[in-house]
C-alpha cells in the first residue's frame, strides 16, 4: 500500500475518457491515498459537517472504485439561504428523467448506483436506495443541463413536486463569503473560490446576469460545497507539482430541461471548458459526460492539457459515477506520477528535486525588487532571479523567479506574493545536477579569503572566491577587487597542489 506521505508534491494526471463529475473526482483523491479527515476537517470548517460525507467502494465495469454520496438535509452552518417565488430568472435548470451523465448537484433523489456491481463489504455505509435527503452522483439521470450549480433544480423529492414558491435558493455570494471566511488552509480556500467562481461567471454569462445573482438550489448548493471544497482540500493537501489531462469525454446528444431541449455537451460546462483552454474529447456516449462542476474543477486545477509525462506510476485512484456506460467503467482515474529525471545527465552525478517559482509582473516599480529578492532569498530560497518578459497588450515586465526546497517551498511562494504586486505564483518541479560544493580558505597577501570549490569525485571543476570577502579585502587595503579576487584564485592552485588550505565548512 502506498505511504500516503509519499504522494505529496507528485506530478497527477488526470484520465477523463468517462467524463468528469465532483463527486468523481473527490472519490478517485480519496482512492489515491488522501485521507478522508482532511477532507472532513474543510467540511467542518466550511459549515457542511463531515456526517455529509458518506463513501463507499463498488465495482464497475470489473474496476473498483470509490463512491462518494453526500448527505444534503439541512442547511449549511452560516451560510443564508431564502425562500421565494420565481422572480423571473432562470433558475429551473432540471433535466427530464433519461438525459445527462451525472446528478452532482441536482435534486433528484432515489436512483441507487444502477452501474455498480457491489462485491463483498463494498459499502462502509449501508448501501440501497437513498434516503431522503441523500443525493446521488454521477453519471446517472442529470437534472443539471446549464450547470449543476447554476441556479434552483427541480425539486422531485421522491417523486413529490414542489413549485416555485417551495424552493430555497442561496446565492453564490454568500457561499464565497463563507469560503473566505472559514478557517481552511490558504491553497483549499483560493482553490474552492476559483471553482466557484468559474461556475458562477459561467452562469452569469449565459444568463446575461451577475456573478452575485447566481442562486443555488439550497440541496445543490449542499452538495456543491462538499464536492468543491472537499476536492479543493483534498489537492492541497496533495500539493501536485502538475496537473496534466489529455482531454474529458463531454459526450454528445441532447438534454431536457425547464428551459427546453439543450445540446450536449451542457452549455455551462462548455463555457468553463472554453474559458481554460481545456480539450474537448466526444467520448462516443450520447448522453451527458462531463458536468459543469467537473469541467470546473479540471479548469481550475489542470496546469497543461497533455498527455501523462514519462515516470513512475505511484498510485491509481477511481472515482465512481452512478449510471452504467455501455462500453466502459463509469469512473473518473487519477495517476500520481513522479516523473522520469533527465537520463540526459551523467548517470553516476547527483541530483536532487527542487522547486521552481514563477510569477509575472506588469505593475511592479523596479525599485521594489532588490528587497523583494532580500525577502525570497531570507525566506529560503536557494536562488532568486528577475526577467524581462512582455506581457498583454505589449506591456514590457519582468518575471520573478526562485528555487526552492520542498521544506521552502510555500515560505517562499507567501514572500513573493507578500513582497511584490503579483496575484498567484506558478510551481514546477526542477531535477537539478550539482556539483558537490566545499568551501575552503586560502591566505592572500590581502588577509584570508574562502573560496568555493565544486568538484566532481576528487577532480575540482570550479573555484571561485567569495565577493563579499574579497570586497572587503579591498577596501581594507585601497586596491581593486579585481586584485584581490586573482590573488585568492592563485592562492588557491598553490594550496591545492601541496594541501596549504583549510576546509570552512
Amino acid at each position: 500500500m502506498t505511504d500516503p506521505a509519499s504522494l505529496h508534491g507528485l506530478h497527477l494526471h488526470v484520465d477523463g475518457a468517462s467524463g468528469a463529475a465532483g463527486d468523481m473526482m473527490l472519490g478517485a483523491l480519496i482512492d489515491l491515498g488522501v485521507p478522508v479527515d482532511v477532507i472532513g476537517d474543510a467540511l467542518d470548517a466550511i459549515g457542511a459537517g463531515r456526517r455529509r460525507l458518506q463513501v463507499a467502494r463498488v465495482v464497475t465495469h470489473g474496476i473498483a472504485a470509490v463512491d462518494v454520496k453526500v448527505d444534503t438535509a439541512g442547511e449549511l452552518a452560516g451560510v443564508p439561504s431564502h425562500r421565494h417565488a420565481d422572480h423571473g430568472r432562470a433558475h429551473d435548470h432540471s433535466h427530464a428523467p433519461g438525459h445527462g451523465g451525472h446528478t452532482e448537484a441536482a435534486h433528484r433523489h432515489g436512483h441507487g448506483h444502477g452501474a455498480h456491481e457491489h462485491g463483498p463489504g463494498a459499502h462502509e455505509q449501508a448501501h440501497g436506495e437513498p434516503g431522503p435527503g441523500k443525493h446521488d452522483h454521477g453519471h446517472g439521470d442529470h437534472d443539471h443541463g446549464h450547470g449543476d450549480h447554476g441556479h434552483g433544480h427541480a425539486h422531485e423529492d421522491h417523486g413529490h413536486a414542489h413549485g416555485p414558491a417551495d424552493r430555497a435558493h442561496v446565492h453564490y455570494a454568500a457561499i464565497r463569503d463563507r469560503i473566505a471566511a472559514a478557517a481552511l488552509t490558504p491553497g483549499t480556500r483560493r482553490r474552492a473560490l476559483d471553482i466557484f467562481d468559474r461556475i458562477a461567471r459561467a452562469e452569469a454569462r449565459m444568463h446575461a446576469s451577475t456573478v452575485d445573482d447566481v442562486a443555488f438550489h439550497e440541496v445543490g448548493a449542499v452538495d456543491s460545497v462538499v464536492d468543491v471544497v472537499g476536492t479543493a482540500a483534498a489537492l492541497d493537501w496533495l500539493g501536485p507539482a502538475a496537473v496534466t489531462c489529455t482531454g474529458v469525454a463531454m459526450g454528445h446528444g441532447t438534454l431536457t430541461c425547464a428551459h427546453g431541449v439543450l445540446p450536449v455537451p451542457a452549455p455551462a460546462a462548455l463555457e468553463i471548458l472554453r474559458d481554460a483552454g481545456g480539450v474537448m474529447l466526444d467520448g462516443g456516449v450520447a448522453r451527458e459526460l462531463c458536468t459543469p462542476t467537473g469541467a470546473a474543477i479540471l479548469a481550475a486545477t489542470v496546469t497543461r492539457w497533455t498527455a501523462a509525462p514519462a515516470g513512475r506510476p505511484v498510485a491509481i485512484g477511481w472515482g465512481a459515477g452512478d449510471a452504467a456506460l455501455p462500453d466502459r467503467a463509469n469512473a473518473l482515474r487519477v495517476i500520481a506520477v513522479d516523473p522520469a529525471p533527465d537520463t540526459a545527465a551523467a548517470p553516476d552525478a547527483p541530483t536532487e528535486r527542487v522547486w521552481q517559482i514563477d510569477a509575472n509582473l506588469d505593475d511592479m516599480s523596479p525599485e521594489l525588487c532588490g528587497p523583494a529578492s532580500d525577502a525570497v532569498f531570507a525566506a529560503g530560497a536557494l536562488d532568486v532571479w528577475w526577467t524581462p518578459i512582455t506581457m498583454k497588450k505589449g506591456r514590457p515586465a519582468l518575471m520573478v523567479s526562485a528555487l526552492a526546497t520542498d521544506r521552502f517551498r510555500g515560505a517562499v511562494a507567501e514572500a513573493i506574493l507578500r513582497e511584490t504586486t503579483t496575484i498567484g505564483v506558478r510551481f514546477a518541479p526542477r531535477d537539478r545536477l550539482v556539483l558537490a560544493r566545499t568551501t575552503r580558505e586560502v591566505a592572500t597577501p590581502y588577509g584570508p579569503i574562502p573560496v568555493k570549490v565544486a568538484a566532481h569525485g576528487d577532480a575540482v571543476w570550479n573555484a571561485a572566491p567569495e565577493f563579499e570577502a574579497c570586497a572587503t579585502a579591498a577596501r581594507r587595503h585601497g586596491v581593486p577587487v579585481k586584485r584581490v579576487f586573482a590573488a585568492a584564485l592563485a592562492a588557491f592552485e598553490v594550496a591545492s597542489a601541496a594541501g596549504g588550505f583549510r576546509d570552512v565548512d
